[in-house]
């Protein structure tokens, strides 16, 4: 009977909380640009207030960078512990001219919101949050103690969380850790997460000439690093999609055969990848499937590209330096330190004489692998079975989650990806959007997994 009253406070409350969202999403939390260092700390306030509204000990932690909350229920040593992560900051909003609003103006049309961070991650961090409130206002206890740790450096790799939870693990002790920051496998199938790729991000910088040169004057002379970068980039991959790298794939855990069975019978066509990303049609790595490559396969991938003059019209010139950021996404297996080392052995082997070449380590991150039968697994498919009302599947998701690894080295438990976005939801691009109804379905799926994770196993 509790969990009925728990699901009709959030039915009737609905369009307040999606009211309350957008007050957040107003916030504009850019972690990565300076000029919104108060915003990001507005943000941050924002979640700590709406934590100490629901009575949960709360606090904003300082870490040198973008700041913490932290928040904690009561604890009782009879309950479990569950750990919610989110991350309040957000992506940068360029280029503005492709958005239909401003971003950070949230637009409810269509059954969606539409703002930056609507879906990647304030709105699904929301969830939690509401589905706290729905028991709190209906004066009933938690099924579990709940922890919540709420960072704004997610979006530029900032490392404060990682030394916080290096230094902290008793005060997060937790018998699982739940991240909403994933997505459903489509608008009509939930979806449990059970392995993130990680990452080694790298950039590629040349040094040519000192200054730009006149290409009349000075061309053929000496080594252009506009032409020396493309030299490079067009070694790095192989026409069938590898990436050349000496040793890149010699740890690579490869999918079992009820795996690529699995990944099979989500049907996932060339067709849907066409309507998914406006491509043409797919291509990578020869002897797998799409889904394959998107999920389990290691990728290696130009960024970005910069060097000489973009502006409209002529301007001959000999550019006097070239960038190139390359992300490389890693499976289970591949360890990011030593792909990098092998990354910047290979770039400088390459490298075209003429330029100095400097290769810069930004980031790095370890994929992530979590057992499908764990009992946190099974409590995620039954919460989401209800709170969607619809059939759960297991993904595997192609991006990177980096505290994800920090949390399983630290506090050695569990943690359950239950995601409640849409690969299609333009996260990090213009017009990001959250489906108001997959909003509502994660505050329901949510609150039931209080019970099922309390259920006896």
């Amino acid at each position: 009977m509790s969990t009925n009253r728990v699901l009709a406070y959030l039915a009737e409350h609905q369009q307040r909380h999606l009211e309350q969202l957008c007050d957040w999403l107003r916030i504009p939390s850019i972690s990565s640009v300076a000029e919104h260092r108060d915003d990001v700390r507005r943000a941050a306030a924002f979640a700590a207030d709406e934590l100490r509204d629901l009575g949960l000990a709360t606090e904003i932690i300082e870490t040198g960078g973008h700041p913490l909350v932290y928040a904690e229920s009561e604890q009782r040593p009879d309950r479990k512990t569950l750990l919610f992560y989110g991350h309040y900051d957000v992506q940068p909003v360029v280029p503005l001219d492709l958005w239909q609003q401003p971003p950070f103006e949230p637009l409810l049309r269509d059954g969606r919101i539409y703002a930056r961070g609507a879906s990647d991650d304030k709105g699904q961090v929301y969830c939690h949050l509401k589905a706290v409130e729905a028991y709190v206002r209906q004066n009933l206890p938690l099924p579990v103690n709940v922890k919540f740790i709420i960072e704004g450096e997610e979006e530029c790799g900032g490392h404060g969380l990682e030394r916080f939870t290096d230094a902290n693990r008793k005060r997060l002790a937790c018998d699982a850790v739940v991240i909403s920051d994933t997505t459903l496998y489509n608008a009509e199938t939930p979806a449990v997460c059970y392995s993130l790729k990680g990452l080694s991000y790298f950039e590629i910088r040349l040094r040519g000439p000192a200054a730009d040169l006149h290409s009349g004057s000075f061309g053929g002379t000496v080594q252009n690093p506009g032409n020396a970068i493309c030299e490079i980039v067009a070694q790095l991959k192989d026409g069938d999609g590898r990436c050349r790298v000496p040793g890149f794939y010699d740890d690579v855990l490869d999918l079992d055969a009820a795996e690529r069975a699995a990944f099979a019978a989500l049907n996932y066509t060339d067709d849907v990848l066409r309507e998914e990303t406006g491509a043409p049609g797919p291509f990578g790595e020869r002897g797998y499937t799409t889904l394959e490559r998107m999920w389990a396969r290691p990728t290696c991938d130009v960024n970005g590209l910069s060097s000489g003059y973009g502006g409209e019209g002529a301007k001959t010139i000999i550019p006097a330096t070239a960038v190139a950021k390359v992300s490389m996404r890693l499976v289970p297996k591949q360890r990011p330190a030593a792909i990098a080392a092998a990354f910047q052995r290979y770039v400088e082997s390459i490298c075209p004489p003429g330029v100095q070449c400097e290769v810069v380590n930004l980031h790095n991150a370890d994929p992530v692998l979590i057992e499908r039968d764990a009992p946190l697994m099974q409590a995620g498919l039954r919460a989401l079975a209800a709170g969607f009302e619809a059939q759960p599947v297991f993904i595997r998701e192609g991006g990177s989650i980096p505290i994800v690894g920090t949390f399983q080295r630290c506090l050695q438990v569990p943690v359950l990806l239950l995601g409640y976005g849409l690969s299609t939801d333009n996260i990090h691009s213009p017009n990001e959007k959250l489906e108001i109804r997959n909003f509502a379905c994660g505050c329901r799926t949510s609150a039931l997994l209080f019970k099922e994770t309390a259920a006896p196993v």
